[in-house]
């Protein structure tokens, strides 16, 4: 599984993007685990709010073109939501 992660928003307003190959990755079954769970959560409106982030995940198959989206804005992030974000914008 390949997780592309862009954040945008903020203070100044910066873009970060990270993304991340699960396939040799130790803890891949915990990161692939918390990526499909983002289609059954409902982590809020995803409004974006003044000086505060906004995540787009986006999901895609090693073998596969297409492209599942999230979109999560940061007052919506749950625990294992950030960590999953975290892991894919550390890279």
């Amino acid at each position: 599984m390949i997780l592309t992660v862009t954040r945008t928003g903020g203070f100044a307003g910066l873009t970060k993007q990270g993304e991340l190959d699960t396939t040799d990755h130790p803890d891949a079954d915990r990161l692939e685990a918390a990526a499909r769970a983002l289609a059954t959560k409902d982590l809020g409106s995803g409004r974006p709010q003044p000086d505060r982030y906004v995540y787009r995940l986006e999901v895609r198959d090693a073998h596969d073109a297409d492209a599942t989206q999230h979109t999560v804005a940061e007052q919506d992030v749950d625990p294992t939501t950030a960590w999953l974000f975290d892991q894919v914008l550390s890279r």
